[in-house]
C-alpha cells in the first residue's frame, strides 16, 4: 500500500546549515547588543546618595521598616478618629467600629 511515487528526501545542502547559523548568530548578535548591554538595577540595591530625597525610603531596609510602620500608624489612627474626608461634598471620617455600626443599623430599617 505504500506509495513509490513519493520521492525520497533530499539532503540538506551545506550553504543552508551555514545560512540557518549565520541567522543565528545575528539574533544573538541583535540581543546581546539591545538587551544585554544593559543589564536591569536591583531595585534595592540603590545607595542613598543617588536617590532623591522622595525615594529615601528605598534606600535601606531598615528605612523601608520604619515607613511601612509609620504609614501603618498613619493608617490606624485614620481607623480609629473623626474628620472631613470632602466638606464640600459632605463626606466625613468615622471611626470602623462606629461604621459598621451605623450600616449594620441601616440594614436593619431598610429591611423591615
Amino acid at each position: 500500500m505504500s506509495d513509490s511515487r513519493i520521492p525520497a528526501p533530499r539532503p540538506v545542502g551545506l550553504v543552508t546549515i551555514l545560512a540557518i547559523f549565520a541567522c543565528f548568530a545575528v539574533f544573538l548578535l541583535i540581543l546581546k547588543v539591545t538587551y544585554l548591554r544593559h543589564p536591569a538595577q536591583d531595585p534595592y540595591a540603590w545607595t542613598p546618595e543617588k536617590l532623591s530625597k522622595d525615594l529615601e525610603w528605598r534606600a535601606t531596609p531598615e528605612s523601608r521598616l520604619t515607613t511601612l510602620d509609620q504609614l501603618k500608624d498613619k493608617q490606624n489612627k485614620q481607623l480609629q478618629s473623626y474628620g472631613w474626608t470632602d466638606q464640600k461634598a459632605g463626606a466625613v471620617q468615622l471611626p470602623i467600629d462606629r461604621a459598621e455600626e451605623l450600616i449594620i443599623a441601616q440594614y436593619r430599617t431598610s429591611s423591615k
